[in-house]
């Protein structure tokens, strides 16, 4: 939008608390190259286009905002004269992107001096070498220092993962290498056990009926009922009886694997009548090895199974060879976070999931989502610890208006209200020094709200504190996250 040419007085411009320090033939050349232009009420320029002007007020009002999904959100409003705003940045040149990083409009008839951007840059360039130069500096270091810790806190993230999925890791793969291990000795009394039966006086029938109740001693292995402590002893007593009375004198000892199995006096009955009873003892040995080797072989698949699931919710987590931007279930991001925090969670931290299962799948970047449930998830559990270690996190999904919401609830000591304002500042933080950047929830409210034009909200009251992500059921424009929206505006 254009505005209506007006004088363009040097007193006036030199008036201007950016220009009052300027040479009179410095205001000469001001008023030469640029001009003041009358901005009646309305936009002045868009968000995301070119960057063409710099705009310094003279008298009037303006109002700054940034886009947010399809919402523009009010950031700043001023009467104040010499505030400025549009192409601040033009003096970096093609190294940063030049386009308007908020959107301006005028509330009243509103005057500006306006300066072409090309002349601003060359203007800046030949008054202020030295200031361009920090300028330049300063916008590039903390862009470069911002990525270092940024990814230093990315890096302390998977430090505190890797602990924790080893440590998941490990009890499966010690019970599976342990398993393995027994089962070999197992089956080398078995072959030992076998060699003694088919020496001993069993007919070729016999010995076909022990084999048919071998299997279907297997087969009932697989389909063990889950009893009771009480049921489970009362069925140990009464085997442990039945084999004593038959002059088995290790009954005791293979009793509590019977049981494990599933079995009972009806199965040994069974085998009773399948073999003559001065070899009943030998064929009682022979088939706890047989149950000894499917119990084992049950764990090692158990075990093996449960790190497979470690592996693909790993796989799960960091997003490997998937597609950045996609549709996703967020209660298998949130599952697999859990899982992977698991180890840092601990056991005094009770974790109840309240998931809205009929919630749609939404459209984000997984990978970066990830991160936003770990930073407050790891946020929540500190607050938990920080209160004496034992407490409730809540995880909660459920569905707002047109948003899908997940929701952290903790039960720690909450946010003082006088730190609420700033908790989402960068390098804000409560944590002791060397446990954290300061970083965490700058980077997931850049990630919510830039990258998915959701939003991150908090909540905080004593025993009772709540992080919530509001995300988008349909998709939007994909932003990209990597790029600074510094606070150029001095509006």
């Amino acid at each position: 939008m254009s505005g209506q040419v007006m004088p363009c007085s040097p007193k006036e411009i030199g008036s201007l608390f950016l220009f009052e320090k300027l040479a009179p033939e410095q205001l000469g050349r001001l008023c030469g190259e640029g001009r003041v232009e009358l901005f009646q009420p309305g936009p002045v320029y868009a968000e995301g286009d070119p960057a063409t002007c710099f705009f310094v007020m003279i008298e009037g009002t303006v109002v700054l905002s940034r886009r947010v999904g399809q919402d523009d959100v009010e950031v700043s409003r001023t009467a104040q004269r010499g505030v400025y705003a549009g192409a601040t940045q033009a003096y970096l040149g093609d190294a940063a992107g030049q386009v308007y990083r908020n959107s301006m409009r005028v509330t009243e008839p509103t005057r500006f001096f306006v300066l072409p951007a090309d002349t601003f840059a060359q203007i800046m360039a030949e008054w202020f070498p030295m200031a361009v130069h920090l300028l330049e500096g300063l916008f590039f270091g903390s862009k470069n220092t911002q990525a270092a810790i940024g990814q230093r806190e990315r890096l302390l993230a998977l430090g505190s993962l890797s602990a924790g999925l080893t440590h998941e890791l490990n009890n499966p793969a010690a019970a599976a290498v342990r398993a393995t291990s027994t089962l070999r000795e197992r089956v080398a009394k078995m072959r030992h056990k076998l060699h003694v039966i088919a020496e001993g006086p069993f007919s070729r029938d016999a010995l076909a009926d022990l084999i048919e109740i071998q299997e279907r001693t297997a087969e009932r292995v697989a389909k063990a009922p889950a009893l009771s402590p009480l049921e489970a002893s009362d069925r140990e007593d009464a085997l442990t009886e039945w084999l004593e009375d038959r002059g088995i004198d290790f009954g005791w000892q293979v009793a509590p694997t019977f049981v494990q199995a599933g079995l009972d006096t009806d199965w040994l009955e069974q085998v009773a009548a399948a073999v003559d009873e001065e070899v009943l003892a030998g064929a009682v040995a022979w088939l706890n090895y047989t149950i000894e080797t499917e119990l084992l072989m049950n764990e090692i698949e158990d075990s093996t199974t449960r790190i497979s699931h470690l592996v693909d919710a790993a796989k799960q987590y960091a997003q490997l060879d998937r597609a950045p931007f996609r549709v996703v279930d967020v209660h298998e991001l949130l599952d697999s976070t859990l899982l992977m925090l698991s180890g840092k969670i601990g056991s005094r931290v009770e974790v109840v999931k309240e998931y809205d299962r009929t919630l749609p799948p939404v459209p984000a970047y997984p990978a970066e989502l990830n991160q936003v449930w770990t930073n407050l998830i790891d946020n929540a559990v500190s607050a938990i610890a920080g209160a004496g270690g034992d407490g409730t996190l809540t995880v909660r999904t459920a569905r707002d208006h047109e948003r899908l919401l997940v929701e952290f609830r903790d039960t720690g000591p909450g946010v003082p209200p006088e730190i609420k304002g700033r908790i989402f500042d960068p390098f804000f933080t409560t944590k002791p020094v060397g446990e954290g950047t300061g970083l965490g929830l700058d980077i997931s409210w850049r990630i919510v709200v830039d990258k998915h034009h959701g939003s991150l909200r908090v909540e905080s009251v004593p025993g009772d504190t709540r992080f919530q992500v509001l995300l988008p059921l349909t998709a939007g424009t994909a932003d990209d996250p990597a790029a600074d929206s510094p606070a150029e505006e001095a509006v």
